[in-house]
């Protein structure tokens, strides 16, 4: 018997012993509406399921497949996600504050307007996903696979996005204040309207990349090539400062760092909560 046959028997039970308790349904793949997991389903297939506000608190999914699954609303605090298979689930408006998804397959993913506060996203292929509007601030996706995502609109203050391969990979109007984009491929992305304000994108790559209308305040943009980024002026880099290996764009100047020390204080996102001590238990809620 699956460990996923297994949940469901006791929650049949469950249903058995407490009239008024939703039943879950196999046939159709759905499973009851307020589902509840806490504890250990490493591996479990939840492949196409329907969990909509589903509720993960302190449980450990470690390479579990939700391939497709209809996430919408779910929490997902202090829970691992690790080496997960997400692709194309949906997972808009869900809350992943202290989460961890290192190394998860969210290809073509739904995340809109997903609370990712402290998150961690690190080495996560997310190519082709869809992330507008969501919030980030303190997450990590640090060599994270970006390719062609879409972030419009996203709150990603002091995260880390370094290393990530942004190509293609769209920032119009998106919050990156002290953000770190150092040693990131940009190649072809858009920064329209974005706020880069003390960001760091030292050794980033940018050929083609679009910053028109992008606030660069003290941004760091030493060892950046930006002789082929399009839609820079000379205002811009006159906030911005680099070193003697930035490149500028053809009859645009860069200023100098000059060693100048900035201090960035932004508060931290809430600690995750604790793991629950119950043993692992599926519970469905009307």
């Amino acid at each position: 018997m699956t460990r996923l046959s297994c949940l469901l028997t006791l929650l049949a039970v469950l249903v058995g012993a407490a009239p008024g308790v939703a039943t879950a349904m196999t046939g159709d793949k759905s499973v009851a509406k307020m589902v509840a997991f806490g504890g250990s389903c490493a591996k479990c297939e939840l492949s196409g399921r329907k969990l909509a506000g589903a509720r993960f608190m302190g449980a450990d999914f470690t390479a579990a497949a939700l391939v497709g699954s209809d996430l919408r609303g779910a929490l997902f605090h202090g829970s691992v996600f690790d080496k997960a298979d997400l692709t194309r689930a949906d997972l808009s408006e869900s809350q992943m504050m202290g989460a961890s998804f290192a190394s998860a397959s969210l290809t073509d993913a739904d995340l809109r307007r997903a609370e990712l506060n402290g998150a961690d996203f690190s080495r996560a292929d997310l190519s082709r996903g869809d992330l507008r509007e969501i919030e980030g601030m303190g997450a990590s996706f640090a060599a994270a696979n970006l390719v062609g995502a879409r972030l419009d609109g996203a709150e990603l203050n002091a995260v880390n996005l370094s290393r990530v391969n942004a190509r293609d990979a769209r920032f119009d109007d998106s919050e990156l204040t002290a953000a770190n984009l150092s040693g990131g491929r940009f190649d072809g992305a858009s920064f329209r309207g974005a706020e880069l304000d003390m960001a760091n994108l030292r050794g980033a790559i940018v050929t083609g990349a679009d910053f028109r209308k992008a606030s660069l305040d003290r941004t760091n943009i030493s060892g950046v090539d930006l002789s082929r980024a399009r839609g820079l002026t000379q205002s811009q880099l006159d906030d911005a400062c680099g070193d003697n290996a930035t490149k500028a764009p053809s009859g645009l100047v860069i200023r100098a760092c000059g060693g100048r020390r900035i201090s960035v204080q932004i508060a931290a996102p809430p600690a995750p909560p604790a793991p629950p001590a119950a043993p692992r238990r599926l519970v469905s809620v009307d």
